[in-house]
């Protein structure tokens, strides 16, 4: 019998037609690929404290390989192993990604993000980087894996993450999330795609959830708890923000 807290456990938010239609995301909120290209340009800009020719990354949350594809196109990434525990974004991944694939520069991984963690040595990452997943995490579940992350980073080591981060003002926040509703119903009304409109409609309740609301603040605080340094905001555009933390040398 499974007896895991269900706080602390995987969730599967990504199929069906949300998953196959992945790419309106880019429609409905245009600053998710500026974060996926922040993520990269910061990791490509990023110097270990260690004498490193080249990057071993691991990605948490493969998606359609957006992120990715920002990280690959750094002449310092050797190596990113990118996992996702949703098999159709996987599969739009694979196909995105086929000529990184080819080369062997890129391993994509069907799993879930804190069994994959738990499986990789300790110390061995020089980087973990992801993008809008963790926002997506149940609270006890995303406390699992930064303790992970930490324990797989070499000393010096970089965390980057750009995501969903709420406003830590409640009634700012309030008003940025139904600005989103609007825009959303504007979006899908026009191309006459209420199917999707449902899905994402559905998908932004559980983002708001008490379990999984991920704001800033505290969401800072949970990664210097765990013991990351130096955790930094750098960029901000409404609920989308880049930040960054190093494992201790």
């Amino acid at each position: 019998m499974n007896t895991m807290n269900p706080k602390h456990a995987a969730e599967l938010l990504f199929e069906g037609p949300l998953a196959e239609e992945y790419g309106m995301l880019a429609v409905i909120c245009p600053s998710a690929a500026e974060i996926s290209r922040r993520v990269g340009e910061y990791v490509d800009g990023w110097m270990p404290p260690y004498p490193e020719a080249s990057l071993n990354l691991l990605e948490i949350g493969s998606g359609t390989g957006i992120t990715t594809a920002c990280l690959l196109a750094s002449r310092k990434v050797a190596l990113v192993e990118s996992v996702d525990n949703a098999p159709a974004m996987l599969a739009q991944a694979r196909h995105n990604l086929a000529a990184a694939l080819a080369a062997k520069r890129l391993r994509l991984i069907e799993r879930d993000a804190l069994s994959h963690l738990q499986a990789t040595p300790d110390a061995s990452v020089d980087a973990v980087v992801s993008a809008y997943t963790l926002h997506n995490f149940l609270y006890g579940y995303r406390q699992s894996v930064l303790k992970e992350i930490l324990r797989v980073l070499k000393p010096g080591g970089l965390f980057v993450n750009g995501d969903r981060y709420a406003l830590d003002d409640a009634a700012e926040h309030l008003k940025s999330t139904q600005a989103e509703v609007r825009h959303y119903f504007r979006v899908f009304t026009e191309l006459k795609r209420h199917d999707l409109l449902e899905q994402w409609i559905v998908h932004l309740f559980s983002d708001e959830s008490e379990e999984h609301i991920m704001r800033l603040q505290p969401a800072l605080e949970m990664m210097a708890d765990t013991g990351f340094a130096n955790t930094r905001l750098h960029f901000r555009d409404g609920a989308n923000a880049l930040v960054s933390a190093v494992k201790p040398a």
